[in-house]
Formats: C-alpha cells, structure tokens, sequence
C-alpha cells in the first residue's frame, strides 16, 4: 500500500514540475499554459504523457533551406510588385479592391505573398462536382501533376484517383502526391511501394518510423493540386467516399473549393514545392516547365497566404483580422470549428457592436465532439452582440470561407480556430473580385434556406448536460 501511495506521489511531484515548467520556461499562449496545467494536474501520468505528445514546439529550422532557394527564385519578382504597389503604379480590374489595398500591401511587404489578378476561379461546393472537375483536370494533364492533401482514403473514390494518377505516370506526366502521416494513415507502405513502382513519386509530410509519432500535434492540413502550373485548386474537400455524402451517419458533404486558373497557380506551385521538398528530401529546382506563362487572362485578383507552426507570424489568422476590421457592411464565415483566440473575437465583436451584419454558420451534428462543444459555447457568447448564428442541417458543414461586404473573400483550409492558427500548414486563398465574391455570398444565403438560426433565447434554454458539455470543452479550447 506504502508502495501504490509512494508510486502516486511521485506522478503528482512530475506533473508539478511539468507544471512550473509551463509556466516559467515555455513561450506558451497564456489561456493555452493554463489549459495544460489544469490537464496535468487533474490527469497525472496520463497529462504528462499527452504534453509530450501534443505541446512540443516545432522547429522553423526544418524548412529554412528551402524557404531561401524559393526566396532567391521569386524574391525579383516580389521586388517588382512592391515597387509597382509604392509607385501605385498597380492598377485592380475591380475598382472596389482600392478599399482594401492596405491588406494586399500586409500580404505583400510582410508576409511575402503575391498579388496576381489575371486568374479565372470556379467555385465547387457538391464533391461530385468538385471531383469531375479534378478528374477531368488530370486527365488532361501534359507535364505535371502535383497534388497534396491531408486525408486520402483507401476507399472508392481514394482508389480511383491513385489509379488515375498511375495512368497519367505511364503517359510520361510526372507525378508527385503528398499526404500526411495521420490523415493518409490508410495509405499503406505496401500501396506505397507500389506506386513508386508504377512512377509516381509519393511523400509522407512528419512520417515516423517510431511507434509514437512525436509530431503528431502538427497536421499538414493543406488540400493543394496543381496541374502544368496553369490549374490549381485549393479549399475544404480531402480524398474519400464521405466527400461525397456517401457515409450515411455523416450524410451530406457541403464543402467550399475553387479552381484557379492563372499566375495564382503557381503561388500554389511555390507551396507545393516548399512542402514537397521537406517531406521527399527530393532538391527540386525550380525549373521554367513548373511556372510557365499560362496565357490566361482572367480578371480575377487572389492571393495565396500560407501559415504553420515553421512562422510564427500566423498570416492566415492576421487576414481573418485585417479582413473582419474592413467590414462596412456584411461578415459572412462559415466553419465546421469555431475556437478563435482573442483576437479573432474580439474584431468579431467590435464589428458587430458597430452595426456590421455579421453572420457565423456550423454545422448542426458534430464529427468532433470536443470541438463541436466548444464551437457551440463560443458561439453562443456572441449573440449577445448581435451576431447571428445558425447551425446547417442538410448535413455536414465543412466549408472553411469568410466574405467581407460581398467584395472580397477567403476559401481554403484554414478553420477558425486555433489549431488552424497555430498548429496546422494551411493554405487559403484570398479573393479580390466583387464578382466571385457575390457568388460565395449568395451561396451562403442559399445555405440559409437549410439553415437553423441559434437565437439568444433558444441558447439561454439549453439544458445542463449540454452547459456541462460546454463547460468542459472550453477549458480545453486552447488545446483543441
């Protein structure tokens, strides 16, 4: 007995270190270091296990090398574009993109993305739509295929693009997939190998050979394709059967991705090939085939903003911001995960106490319980500023979007929650076209029409269990 008692002491003492070493030695998030003291303390062993797993910082060294080869290949041409934007030399195709010139210029000089506004984009929110399109993409692909995703399933629709991409490797195409440890889990080394075999270059993003993988908090989240560096896509959809409303507990799959067509395919070439060569090791050169002159002239301005856990500058977070400030009129966000820091809700709140329409749709069922808990309860905080929010019922709500005014817009892979934030490589684009952007906002207005409204007096009547489940999940927000 002396022993066990003995045995639990010792566990208590370890946790209070870990706990003082929170505190005193790590640069953490305040509301995140409490949120972990509070797991060690009341979970011993189990807490001290879990911060070894999920709290250890990522080391931005990692990608430093390659960041300075993409530096000196595209540092003229964003010294050019900065010199344009200082001369105002830089004319918009939408005269309404003067209004927001300060958040293209945050993008631009700090952050380091470029403008580009000779692109065409097609919006896809039925993952059979957005499937055909990529399919047919590929199929016509003539020098290249690169594709990142977070999950890929070994499942009908998972197998069906492998198979394609096997074809297109024997046509000559070079093709290259990445995926990430934990979201392509199902991607065996035996299926591995044999694409290899078949000529396609596959990487794992934080692959581990050790059972535990000590990266795991760290999620390349990104859902990157581009073709011939003319056609891109980025947005919401991952690989799998559930993608198109085939999985039965989750139902529908409402989604957000867009097509790009333009010199905005190869930013996300250029993201493509910072990823690639951390996880393949392959030194790729970037040659004149992977950034051709497409000859397209669309008239649609985009920015492709980046963010992960390798720069502390949080960019996709920053423009959330940036972009929530600008609103005169109207906020539309939609997000299957809303567990915003401070900062993010504080311009949500000071927007909608100026008078901004500001309107937040989740989904209806959770597919994390956790999260969808928390979700809720920041939620629920914000009504009473007037925010107005509504849960989607034709199924699943996973479309990661914001439309500002009807005049500019973000869709990608970023949540607005502070795994996205911090912890996940995410990639969105930012849209600059009142055109496009009308388009996301009908598409939001449509979404009402299957659409429950949260109101203040309905969440002021829910019940203990779900206060409770709240309660709980927002202590451990910060973690989440």
């Amino acid at each position: 007995m002396a022993e066990l008692f003995n045995s639990i002491s010792l566990i208590y003492i370890v946790n209070i270190c870990m706990a003082m070493i929170i505190i005193f030695l790590e640069r953490k998030d305040p509301t995140a270091t409490l949120a972990w003291v509070l797991v060690l303390l009341v979970f011993p062993g189990v807490g001290f296990f879990l911060y070894l797993l999920l709290s250890q910082n990522f080391s931005r060294k990692q990608l430093f090398n390659m960041k300075i080869h993409a530096r000196k290949t595209f540092g003229d041409y964003l010294k050019v574009q900065r010199e344009m934007f200082d001369s105002e030399l830089l004319v918009f195709n939408d005269k309404n993109i003067e209004n927001y010139k300060d958040l293209i210029k945050m993008n631009l000089f700090y952050h380091g993305f470029s403008y580009t506004q000779n692109n065409e984009v097609t919006i896809y929110t039925d993952g059979e739509k957005k499937f055909e399109a990529l399919f047919e993409a590929i199929e016509k692909a003539k020098n290249h295929v690169h594709m990142e995703y977070y999950i890929i399933r070994n499942d009908d629709l998972g197998n069906k693009l492998l198979n394609l991409l096997v074809k297109k490797a024997s046509e000559g195409v070079e093709v290259r997939l990445l995926f990430d440890s934990v979201g392509g889990r199902q991607i065996t080394k035996e299926k591995i190998k044999k694409l290899k075999n078949l000529g396609v270059k596959v990487a794992v993003f934080f692959d581990s050979s050790l059972p535990v993988n000590f990266k795991i908090n760290y999620r390349n989240h990104r859902k990157i394709v581009v073709i011939d560096g003319i056609t891109g896509f980025v947005g919401g959809f991952n690989v799998g059967d559930e993608y198109l409303g085939l999985n039965k507990k989750i139902g529908y799959w409402r989604d957000t991705h867009i097509r790009i067509r333009g010199d905005a395919a190869i930013d996300l070439q250029n993201r493509f090939f910072l990823d690639w060569s951390h996880a393949s090791k392959e030194d790729i050169l970037f040659l004149p085939e992977y950034f051709p002159d497409n000859g397209i002239r669309g008239k649609v301005g985009i920015q492709i903003i980046s963010s992960g856990p390798d720069n502390s500058d949080e960019a996709i977070k920053s423009n959330y911001v940036k972009m929530i400030n600008s609103a005169k009129k109207s906020i539309l966000i939609q997000t299957p995960y809303f567990v915003p820091d401070a900062s993010v809700l504080e311009a949500i709140k000071i927007a909608a106490m100026s008078g901004v329409d500001v309107r937040i749709m989740i989904p209806c069922k959770p597919d994390h319980p956790f999260v969808y808990w928390a979700t809720y309860w920041y939620c629920g905080g914000l009504l009473r500023y007037g925010v107005k929010v509504y849960t989607y019922e034709y199924g699943f709500l996973h479309a990661k979007t914001m439309v500002i005014d009807g005049t500019i817009a973000s869709v990608g892979t970023a949540n607005f929650d502070v795994r996205s934030f911090k912890l996940n490589f995410e990639c969105n684009g930012i849209i600059y076209d009142t055109e496009t952007s009308s388009m996301l906002h009908a598409i939001f207005m449509e979404d009402l029409n299957y659409s429950t409204e949260l109101t203040r007096e309905l969440y002021l009547e829910r019940g203990m269990v779900i206060r409770f489940k709240e309660s709980v999940c927002r202590l451990l927000a910060p973690l989440l």
